[in-house]
């Protein structure tokens, strides 16, 4: 069986590549073959938005920054991530008015 594949981005490119999950005797950092920079580990349940779509590209690095991946879960895959700039600066208000961490209030399917 081949080995598993996860995805890894580079947001100046906006590029995401396919590569082998990383092992114990794998380099810790994976470049860019456009420029070279770090590639983000964004986990194997990721779907990179189209190059040319400006808005999700800007919604997906603002959740990379906050520390949200898009790993497998048990049954039912990564979860619910927020997809437009709308729903993010909704969870980012929430968080702040209530003193939730911007990580979990991004994960909020519906702020209460």
């Amino acid at each position: 069986m081949p080995p598993a594949k996860t995805s890894y981005v580079c947001l100046p490119c906006r590029a995401s590549y396919k590569q082998r999950r990383p092992g114990r005797h794998d380099r810790a950092d994976r470049r860019c073959p456009r420029c070279a920079r770090p590639l983000i580990h964004v986990g194997a349940a990721f779907a990179p938005p189209r190059r040319r779509d400006e808005a999700a590209w800007r919604t997906l690095s603002l959740l990379l920054r906050a520390g949200i991946r898009f790993h497998m879960g048990c049954t039912d895959g990564p979860g619910y991530r927020p997809r437009t700039l709308g729903e993010v600066r909704e969870r980012l208000t929430y968080a702040r008015r209530h003193g939730v961490p911007a990580e979990r209030a991004l994960l909020l399917r519906e702020p209460p």
